[in-house]
């Protein structure tokens, strides 16, 4: 019974814990972009951005270029 003593105020403890970091995660925002981490998984990110010509204009004649290509990997 001298055990309660302990796990009792230990379980109190880390509940409010628990419930102080979700509420800190909903003030700063943590959860305001619910549906952006589902679009991100769609994403294309194995193409390299656009070639930029030395003014800083895309050169459309160019290719996308391929970041990692598995076909050379032995």
């Amino acid at each position: 019974m001298n055990i309660l003593v302990i796990l009792f105020p230990l379980a109190l403890g880390l509940g409010l814990a628990g419930l102080g970091a979700f509420f800190w995660c909903m003030r700063n925002g943590q959860y305001a972009d619910l549906e952006g981490a589902g679009w991100r998984v769609l994403q294309d990110d194995d193409l390299a951005p656009d070639a930029r010509l030395p003014d800083g204009r895309a050169d459309e004649a160019a290719p996308p270029v391929r970041t990692a290509d598995r076909s050379s990997q032995a």
